[in-house]
C-alpha cells in the first residue's frame, strides 16, 4: 500500500453518477471522491447497506456502501474487510458535518482492491488485483433459451435498465416529472429529503415505492392459481388473487394493499387498491388511501425480458393518471438472496 499520511484526505471531480437509493438523499456528495486512510475498527455486513469504521489520527469515520446483496453480486464476500486492516478509501464525502463517508474503493493491506459498486475502475492497482466483477449487475439483455417458462422465474433489474420513477437526479428532485395537484406541491416543498426519507431504516416500503427497487423478483404460481409476487428487498411477498369470484376475508388495508390479477393473453394484469403505505415515491411525493394502481407484466416470446407497465391514479396527488415503465431480465444463475433487513 502506498505510504500516506494517516489521515489524508484529498478531494477529486467524481465524474460518475450514484444510484438513486435512499443513502444519497441529502447525506453525500455524489460529484465528489474523498481519499482516507486508517485502521478498521467496526465492520457491519448487512442490508440495506454494509458499513465499517475507519480510525485516522484519532477520528473514527463511519462508512456507508452498497448492500450485502450488492456485494455479493459483486463477488465481494463478508469477511473481505476485518477489523484491524489498515486500509484506504476513496468515497463520497458527507453533505453535511457528520463524519461519514459514502466508499467507491477499498484497497486492502495485500494490494487488493474491491471496487464496491458498477462502473468503476480500479484506483490504485491493476485490473488483475481488482475484486468487483459486475457482469450480473451490468447485463443488457436477458438469456433466451427458456421461453417455456413464460412469467414464472426470477426477473432482475440491473443497473443499465432505467429506473421506474423518473424524478430522481443526484443533485435534486424534479417535481415537473408529474401532473402534481397543487395541494401536492404545497405538500413535497416540506419535504426534507435528507431527514424526512421514509426509507431510511428498515421499515418495508409499500406500493407502489417498493416496485422501483434494484433487487430480483419471482413469480411463483400457487395450486390454487393464485400468485406470489416475491420481491428480494425487504424479503417482501405480494399476494395476487386470480379468482375474482373467491370469497376471502379482506383484512385492513396494508402498506401492500389488496391485489387482484387477470389473464389478458400473456400479460398479468394486476389491480391493487386499499394502500396504506402513505408514499408515491420515497422522494416525498404522497398518494391518498384511494390510490389504485394497475400494473402490465408481460414476458416476451424468448423469455428473455419481462416489460412492466403500472397506472396509478389519485386525484388527490396527481391532475391525471400517471403511466410509468420499466423492465426485467432473465439472468438463470440470479436467485433471491435474503435481504434481512438490519438497523445500524
Amino acid at each position: 500500500m502506498r505510504t500516506v499520511a494517516s489521515s489524508l484526505l484529498i478531494f477529486v471531480a467524481w465524474s460518475g453518477s450514484a444510484g438513486a437509493h435512499h443513502s444519497f438523499f441529502g447525506r453525500f456528495d455524489t460529484q465528489r471522491l474523498v481519499e482516507l486512510e486508517g485502521e478498521v475498527t467496526d465492520v457491519l455486513w448487512c442490508n440495506p447497506h454494509a458499513y465499517f469504521s475507519v480510525r485516522a489520527d484519532g477520528v473514527v469515520w463511519e462508512i456507508e456502501t452498497s448492500s450485502l446483496t450488492v456485494l455479493k453480486r459483486l463477488g465481494i464476500e463478508e469477511g473481505t474487510i476485518r477489523v484491524g486492516d489498515r486500509v484506504r478509501i476513496a468515497a463520497n464525502p458527507a453533505a453535511g458535518a457528520k463524519k461519514e463517508m459514502y466508499a467507491r474503493h477499498v484497497l486492502l493491506p495485500d494490494g487488493r482492491e474491491l471496487l464496491l459498486n458498477v462502473g468503476l475502475k480500479p484506483r490504485w492497482s491493476g485490473s488483475d488485483r481488482a475484486v468487483g466483477d459486475e457482469s450480473l449487475l451490468m447485463a443488457r439483455e436477458g438469456d433466451s433459451s427458456r421461453p417455456d417458462l413464460g412469467l414464472f422465474r426470477v426477473w432482475s433489474h440491473t443497473r443499465t435498465i432505467p429506473r421506474l420513477f423518473p424524478e430522481v437526479t443526484d443533485a435534486a428532485v424534479d417535481i415537473n416529472a408529474y401532473p402534481l395537484t397543487a395541494a401536492a406541491r404545497a405538500q413535497l416543498a416540506t419535504f426534507d429529503r435528507s431527514t424526512d426519507n421514509p426509507t431510511a431504516n428498515c421499515v418495508p416500503k409499500g406500493m407502489p415505492t417498493i416496485m422501483e427497487a434494484p433487487y430480483p423478483i419471482e413469480f411463483v404460481r400457487q395450486d390454487n392459481g393464485d400468485i406470489l409476487l416475491k420481491l428480494e428487498e425487504y424479503d417482501l411477498t405480494r399476494y395476487i388473487y386470480m379468482n375474482p369470484s373467491a370469497t376471502r376475508s379482506r383484512s385492513a388495508p396494508g402498506p401492500l394493499g389488496d391485489s387482484a390479477g387477470r389473464w389478458d393473453g400473456a400479460t398479468l394484469v394486476v389491480r391493487t387498491t386499499r394502500i396504506s403505505w402513505p408514499f408515491f415515491s420515497q422522494l416525498g411525493i404522497r398518494q391518498s388511501p384511494d390510490v389504485e394502481i394497475v400494473e402490465r407484466f408481460t414476458p416476451t416470446a424468448d423469455g428473455s425480458r419481462l416489460d412492466y407497465e403500472m397506472t396509478v391514479t389519485d386525484s388527490k396527488t396527481f391532475t391525471r393518471p400517471v403511466v410509468l415503465h420499466q423492465y426485467w431480465l432473465w439472468l438463470p444463475s440470479v436467485t433471491l438472496l435474503p435481504y434481512e433487513c438490519t438497523v445500524r
